[in-house]
């Protein structure tokens, strides 16, 4: 029995080498390989996608959320309120621009406790980042509520949440700028690093436009000391042939968590089922138990591929440590951080294979 890996990228490419090679022949015999016509294109497309007026693509969704906090105004000093439970990305941001990441402690969805985040507000805090984790939009009606009271900026971390939904309005819409990612893992990916921030406001995005390519206005003249941020065109060429796709992948996604839910309803585990409010993309399907490792090895003779996001939270990281001293109280972040599993959800896995799974999953309870 082959191994029913998290993620398949090699058949994503067999289903769509036909379609996609001749548009990567033709970037390569272009000689155009940076700032090309296909950015300009990409980024109306994702603007369109993503109901934004303006969309800057990156060359990942890191520099993304850099940027986006650079251009409304974080600089050091400055406290941004945020989860501990991301990749190390989302709090490196802020750190990179000499700012201070302020953990608040997430709920049992995983998601940041929006009822916490004004007791952690204070003179020196500018903005809220929450990060919409797995495919699951954060409460983002009472986060504008509360950043329109405090007046706060609002950063969101998209990287997990193309095409996610609260109340039927999309990620990255609610704050002020939404930072998205198109790693290879991610559900809209690129075949390399990329990545793209939304916004409404026009002064951003032009800030950001400038940004990403030093500064420039023209070939010769910088405005300002920017960054080397952009993304190349091949990559923006491969992502803009993959969002044609975008919407079948979230339903497949979609299919196998219901088949997760039906299947699994009678396990001994947490499931992350959807609120009403709620409209899931399940970039990553995550169980949690309190027998995860044990699981891990028995799914793993199974030949069952899983994976932790993440088993270390930002606050327990070296890279924090060493920076910051203070000993810091999130309970639920890290009880979850030992029974967090993420299960196989592609889109490219059969009924019969996560029926497999999960009576994998049963017969290691039972």
């Amino acid at each position: 029995m082959k191994i029913i890996s998290r993620v398949n990228l090699k058949k994503q490419w067999r289903k769509e080498e036909k379609r996609i090679l001749p548009e990567i022949k033709k970037i390569l015999r272009s000689g155009d390989y940076v700032g090309s016509n296909v950015i300009t294109k990409l980024e109306k497309k994702l603007a369109r996608y993503n109901k934004s007026k303006y969309c800057v693509c990156t060359n990942s969704g890191t520099d993304a959320l850099t940027l986006a906090l650079f251009a409304i105004g974080i600089k050091k000093g400055d406290e941004v309120i945020t989860p501990a439970n991301s990749f190390i990305a989302s709090t490196a941001s802020i750190v990179h621009l000499g700012a201070r990441p302020v953990f608040v402690d997430v709920k049992n969805d995983q998601l940041i406790d929006e009822n916490k985040i004004v007791k952690f507000l204070s003179k020196k805090t500018k903005a809220i980042m929450p990060v919409h984790l797995c495919g699951r939009v954060a409460n983002m009606e009472k986060i504008v509520e509360i950043s329109k009271k405090y007046n706060l900026k609002i950063i969101e971390d998209c990287a997990q949440a193309i095409g996610s939904k609260y109340n039927n309005k999309f990620s990255g819409t609610f704050g002020d700028i939404g930072c998205f990612s198109t790693h290879p893992l991610k559900n809209l990916n690129a075949c390399g690093d990329g990545g793209f921030v939304i916004t409404n406001n026009k002064d951003y995005y032009l800030k950001i436009k400038k940004l990403i390519n030093h500064g420039l206005v023209d070939r010769n003249n910088s405005e300002t000391f920017g960054y080397v941020s952009r993304m190349d065109s091949l990559q923006a060429m491969i992502v803009m042939k993959r969002l044609d796709n975008l919407n079948y992948v979230i339903k497949k996604r979609r299919e196998n968590a219901e088949l997760y839910f039906e299947y699994l309803k009678d396990a001994p585990v947490v499931l992350p089922h959807e609120l009403k409010q709620e409209y899931n993309t399940y970039h990553l399907f995550v169980i949690q138990t309190k027998n995860r490792d044990e699981l891990i090895k028995f799914l793993k003779l199974k030949k069952i591929e899983t994976g932790i996001h993440y088993p270390i939270p930002i606050h327990k990281q070296a890279a924090y440590k060493n920076m910051f001293k203070e000993k810091l109280d999130l309970p639920n972040t890290e009880e979850q951080a030992n029974q967090i599993l993420s299960l196989p959800i592609n889109e490219f896995l059969t009924k019969n294979q996560i029926l497999y799974i999960c009576n994998s999953i049963k017969k290691f309870f039972e």
